[in-house]
């Protein structure tokens, strides 16, 4: 155990590391180390965060006054969009946010602060402000699809609302982090309005169409495989990476039930019907390949025994649709999702047990479906109209005026 002389001893030791009394302002190595008083932000994960850059700032970049400049370059680093980027990841990753979603705020925040450097502008969040954050949106609008793209060359077409709103929705959520962590006194995002995604028309497969990607497909192993993948997405509705992280533990076919880790690390169960289950059983004991490794557990594998990527299912997709010659519909996993739900509710399924196989967290997609199977509906309903559909010849009354006198007469 050790000493409190002996903790000092050894923080004096570990100071020497990045103390330089000419370089700065602190009166002791010791002191280097402690939490700085005019730190911003009183969180500790904030505070240790903030900490570490200080003293890594000092050693590395030293200055002949070492005082109030130090100070003052050390608070500015604190509070640029580069360095609280790395703490939001670091938070965000201990709060158990998905991967994807940490890395898109970090990329938005990103192309933020290129913008504002660009434009020469300030990247201390305490001196962003209204005006910065709508002049970076209207560069948004104006940006070309991969314009600065490392390998993908500039298009015509610019940005979709639906990426403009996503950049955006991720820039505020880290203002809300900063908010939290107390690095910023109020959040500018409380008086700013971003642009709404426009609201598209769900597209689904016909049957017709179903029919025609399922007869594409050959009758190989793979080809087997592929099959189960596409039936499989249209029993349950779920999304391509559930599908490539299904476990072998996780799928209940005497019980008719696969456990999928949804979006953020969400389980939940979703039922199979009886076909799906007798082709996974087949799959499983006839066409599954050895995986590669021996505690592989993946319920799909490629050709070489490894798990299936999403941008794998996406490309096999994309060739099936193609070769099958379908039109008028992108030919995608998450199109298969859109078409089991407006079939789902078309069948007779309810609302809101669609909503918890889907695993949406409220009810405002699960109306879009609801809308589109309304659709369908009016459309039905003007094909099979009783009213409308009757034999039986109508009668009219007619009335007519003779010399000024209204007389009835039946047609």
């Amino acid at each position: 155990m050790v000493s409190k002389y002996g903790k000092q001893n050894l923080l004096e030791k570990t100071a020497k590391i990045t103390y330089n009394e000419s370089t700065c302002g602190c009166n002791s190595a010791v002191e280097c180390l402690l939490p700085k008083q005019d730190v911003v932000g009183s969180n500790p994960i904030t505070r240790s965060i903030l900490d570490i850059n200080h003293s890594y700032a000092i050693s590395r970049n030293p200055t002949q006054n070492p005082s109030k400049e130090c100070l003052l370059r050390q608070k500015m680093t604190m509070t640029e969009l580069s360095s609280l980027a790395s703490g939001y990841s670091l938070c965000a990753q201990t709060e158990g946010k998905s991967p994807n979603t940490v890395a898109i705020v970090v990329n938005s925040v990103k192309h933020l602060n290129d913008f504002l450097s660009s434009e020469g502008l300030s990247t201390d969040v305490t001196q962003i402000s209204i005006k910065e954050i709508r002049a970076f949106i209207a560069h948004l609008q104006q940006k070309r699809c991969f314009s600065n793209h490392p390998y993908s060359k500039a298009q015509q077409r610019g940005l979709s609302g639906h990426t403009i709103n996503t950049y955006m929705r991720s820039i505020r959520a880290f203002w809300s982090w900063l908010l939290e962590e107390e690095v910023i006194n109020n959040n500018l995002f409380s008086r700013l309005k971003i642009p709404r995604p426009p609201r598209k028309v769900i597209t689904t497969f016909s049957q017709p169409q179903l029919e025609s990607l399922l007869s594409v497909i050959s009758s190989s192993a793979e080809g087997y495989r592929d099959t189960v993948i596409v039936l499989t997405l249209l029993d349950t509705g779920l999304r391509v990476n559930e599908l490539i992280n299904l476990k072998m533990d996780n799928v209940w076919l005497e019980e008719g039930l696969i456990k999928v880790l949804g979006k953020g690390n969400k389980e939940r169960l979703i039922p199979i019907g009886r076909q799906i289950r007798r082709l996974l059983w087949r799959y499983i004991n006839q066409y599954r390949l050895t995986p590669a490794q021996p505690n592989l557990d993946n319920l799909f594998l490629t050709h070489d025994g490894r798990p299936l990527t999403k941008n794998r299912v996406d490309s096999l997709m994309k060739h099936y649709g193609e070769k099958a010659g379908l039109t008028g519909v992108r030919c995608s996993p998450h199109t298969i999702r859109h078409t089991f739900a407006v079939s789902y509710l078309r069948n007779g399924g309810d609302v809101f047990s669609l909503q918890r196989i889907l695993g949406h967290s409220s009810l405002e997609m699960t109306r879009r479906y609801c809308e589109l199977a309304d659709m369908d509906i009016k459309k039905a309903h003007a094909i099979a109209s009783p009213v409308d559909n009757l034999t039986v010849e109508r009668k009219l009354v007619i009335v007519r005026s003779v010399k000024g006198k209204k007389i009835k007469e039946r047609g």
